[in-house]
């Protein structure tokens, strides 16, 4: 009979839910741990994505409840965004209606899974006592001078109406749409995570992560030591400052590169609106892909200025083009040119007729720019360097920065490729900036005791072009809170991952009206002992929540540096080779599979295909496969009740078990030894699940155990225990079905995690299976102590195998430790 998944799963959710053993006190006896999955964006429905993904944290959730710590497990919505402002407008309603009925709707099927969420601990971002308090740290960072305000171009999406940030950008398209991006020029409020750079770049705080993920992060701040140095415009006060991690070459500059986007150039734009050439090559090259333009492939263009810097070092007039190879986003967004000892410059130079000159010589001082085809990039000997000639390129850096500093020129410094965070998005849907506008006082702060800066419930969503929130001149014309004069509310409103930066804090004390979370609970639960979520997060959230948590241990409200104390990142599921999407027509419905099957064969089978961090693929025959592995445990323990019982928690002397029991005596302590380091150590959820199979096959060879003696019984009833201890974090319901039926008064978790006993793990003999050339032909009964040579040699002497290889020619053995001999004949 199958099992009756169904009944099953509905009464020991209720069971737990009744128990409370998710909901964690903020303190006790017991160590804490704390598991956090990143948390969904409402949309509604689970899909298998989700189910993977929340099935891991669960597993682990379960493992430390049975290791005995305080466990908490909260979950939440990242609610605001696009997708639900768009959802709305597509099922012409409102979001909050349609974020609020989607909660509802994946709340039932979370439960339905199983998984053991502290639901006291809820929360949803688009609510405002979520909200109110990312309004609070915002003003907490504008009063530390972390927020400011400043036109410049931003990456814009045509289809979602808003700007997005750089890391929002994927080979210049929308992360959310695909849509390609523009430039737009806009005023924007941004966060100074560049203040916190250097800190970000270091992970030596006994974090644990994927080195990968720790890559992407320094190759997205991306570190560089160097020069500024300021070039003067010629006949003007202003200044071009430019940094170079090649001082060295100072000497050779001959031109200037400046991007369209650059301060200046937009200066000229305005000073030459009839210059055609320079309006439509600005205006042409600012909507091209980033990426493309810093790609060394792309075509270098460039037109010149008509204007001039001085090059202070040594008097030079260079020429100042704007060119669509550098970017405003890097350094100082501008680039002193060395056409003789940068390939890209030389490119450039060579195009357009620039002068080169040669100011690092190689090692026959032979160089000469007449003669180059390319550029000389090595470290070579300072030459055309006045008095720094002759010396060593790798000195001249040091010695040419010590001049420049001396004269006032600039100095050594630091840059990264990290740009501050640009928050400000034109769209109803998001937290609003706590901000007011007064044409007297200017900038003014909502007070706090205004918070929360509630989103007008009358906006115009869907029915105009601009933004929404200015659809609403009751929400947006205010007084000011400082002089009383009429004054207009800030209407841009958060990136949603400002919300996402810090809600890992907010899940330590939810229901806090006083301050976004009190310190004592914090100190407790944080940091994160596990974290659990996609790649695609590593340069966006993950660096994000890091730069918050380092803000907010210096308002004193955490301590420590690190947000997340472990890092796993796991795959993805996919289906025919891509991954799953109702768009691509491949989508498998979670919950389908769960009114058919349960959702722990759901779990088995996702833990069960690959290990966590690896893709998982959609296979319906492993699907299939994971719901007879469940119903074999529920067979054999059902059917089998009686001997079970009789045997339970009995004493037994190893030497009074018959051979199949002192083999099954092994197995049970084998398997539990390798299913605790795949479950604990190395987190190996796949191989774990593969360790019960196979156990589960040495208690099925076990026939008519009512037969057998008290000491044969006694082993048995372990085994089978055992098995339903290994399989809880995996597929709770079931096993704590069979364990209840057992007669066990505790529930599972409560029994602790399975021991195993050093002394049974030695055999006396192991049991080899023989193949030649794939096929089975025999077995062997040896001991462990003997070599690969001896164990091949007995292999040879099994009858069935001699018979076998009669009139072949051997060519090769294999012995697999342990398990078998391979032979190939031919």
């Amino acid at each position: 009979m199958d099992y009756p998944f169904f009944e099953l799963e509905q009464k020991w959710q209720k069971i737990w839910r009744q128990k409370r053993i998710a909901n964690a006190p903020d303190g006790g006896d017991k160590p804490k741990y704390y598991v956090l999955s990143m948390f969904p964006y409402p949309s509604g429905e689970l899909h298998c994505g989700h189910a993977s993904n929340y099935s891991i944290g669960d597993v682990i959730s379960r493992l430390k409840l049975m290791q005995g710590y305080n466990v908490m497990q909260p979950m939440g919505y990242d609610a605001f965004g696009m997708p639900a402002e768009n959802f709305a407008i597509t099922h012409n309603s409102h979001p909050r209606l349609t974020t609020e009925a989607n909660i509802t709707a994946m709340r039932k099927q979370f439960d339905g899974m199983g998984f053991l969420f502290d639901w006291d601990r809820e929360l949803s971002t688009c609510r405002p006592e979520y909200y109110k308090w990312g309004q609070f740290i915002f003003k907490r960072m504008y009063e530390r001078g972390l927020v400011y305000r400043k036109k410049s171009f931003q990456n814009w999406c045509n289809e979602c109406a808003t700007v997005l940030a750089n890391e929002q950008v994927e080979e210049g398209r929308c992360w959310r749409c695909s849509t390609e991006v523009e430039q737009k020029e806009l005023e924007q409020w941004y966060f100074k995570i560049t203040d916190y750079a250097e800190e970000l770049l270091d992970f030596s705080d006994t974090i644990q992560w994927p080195e990968r993920v720790i890559t992407m992060q320094k190759n997205w701040i991306g570190f560089s030591l160097g020069t500024r140095i300021e070039f003067p415009l010629e006949n003007s006060d202003e200044k071009i400052p430019v940094f170079t991690t090649r001082p060295d070459t100072i000497f050779g500059v001959t031109f200037m590169a400046l991007p369209p986007e650059h301060p200046l150039v937009q200066k000229w734009l305005v000073e030459e609106p009839d210059n055609k050439e320079l309006q439509d090559f600005c205006k042409k090259v600012i909507n091209e892909d980033k990426v493309s333009r810093s790609s060394a492939e792309t075509t270098k263009e460039g037109i010149f200025s008509r204007r001039y810097c001085i090059n202070p070092l040594n008097g030079d007039k260079v020429q100042i083009w704007i060119t669509n190879y550098v970017l405003m986003d890097y350094g100082t967004g501008a680039v002193m040119a060395v056409p003789a000892h940068d390939q890209r410059d030389f490119e450039f130079a060579k195009k357009y007729n620039i002068p080169i000159k040669v100011v690092i010589q190689n090692a026959e001082r032979s160089l000469k720019e007449a003669e180059m085809t390319e550029a000389m990039t090595e470290a070579g000997w300072q030459a055309n360097s006045a008095q720094f000639d002759g010396l060593p390129s790798e000195e001249g850096i040091q010695k040419i920065t010590e001049w420049i500093a001396e004269n006032g020129w600039g100095e050594a410094t630091k840059t990264y490729r990290l740009r501050d965070w640009g928050i400000s998005r034109q769209r109803y849907w998001g937290t609003p900036i706590p901000i007011i506008h007064c044409p007297k006082c200017g900038v003014v702060l909502v007070p706090d005791s205004d918070l929360p800066v509630k989103l007008p419930e009358n906006v115009q969503v869907g029915k105009t072009t601009s933004n929404p929130l200015l659809s609403v001149p009751e929400w947006l014309n205010v007084s000011c809170p400082q002089c009383g004069e009429a004054a207009k509310r800030e209407t841009d409103t958060m990136d949603t991952f400002v919300d996402s930066s810090w809600y890992y804090a907010r899940y330590a004390d939810p229901k806090n009206t006083n301050v976004p979370f009190a310190s004592d609970k914090a100190d407790y639960w944080l940091p994160v002992d596990q974290y659990i979520g996609g790649i695609e997060h590593a340069c966006m959230h993950l660096l994000y929540a890091r730069f918050f948590y380092k803000f907010m241990r210096d308002m004193g409200w955490v301590k420590g540096g690190e947000p997340f104390q472990r890092l796993l990142t796991q795959g993805m599921v996919l289906k025919d080779g891509a991954k799953m999407g109702k768009s691509k027509g491949n989508a498998v419905d979670p919950q389908y599979i769960i009114d058919r099957f349960g959702s722990d064969t759901l779990r088995v089978f996702l833990l069960f295909a690959s290990p966590p961090e690896k893709d998982v693929e959609w296979n319906d025959d492993a699907l299939m496969g994971a719901f007879r592995f469940l119903n074999r445990i529920y067979r054999l323990i059902t059917g089998n009740l009686e001997a079970i019982k009789r045997g339970k928690d009995q004493s037994f002397e190893p030497e009074a078990l018959s051979s199949p029991f002192q083999e099954l005596l092994y197995s049970t302590n084998y398997t539990i030894k390798r299913w605790r380091e795949d479950s604990l150590s190395r987190m190996q959820y796949n191989t774990a699940i593969a360790a019960i199979m196979e156990h589960l096959n040495n208690c099925v060879s076990i026939k008519n155990p009512e037969t057998r003696s008290k000491a044969d019984l006694a082993v048995y009833a372990a085994a089978l225990k055992a098995i339903l201890q290994m399989l809880y974090p995996y597929a709770p319901h079931i096993a704590e079905e069979l364990w209840q039926l057992l007669g066990e008064a505790k529930l599972l978790h409560e029994s602790g995690l399975p021991e195993y006993k050093e002394e049974y793990l030695v055999q006396d003999s192991i049991t080899y299976v023989i193949q030649i050339n794939g096929k089975l032909r025999g077995k062997m009964e040896i001991s462990p102590d003997l070599d690969d040579e001896a164990i091949k040699a007995e292999a040879l002497q099994v009858e069935n195998v001699m018979r076998s290889l009669e009139g072949h020619e051997i060519k090769k053995i294999i012995v697999i430790k342990g398990k078998m001999v391979s032979i190939a004949a031919k």
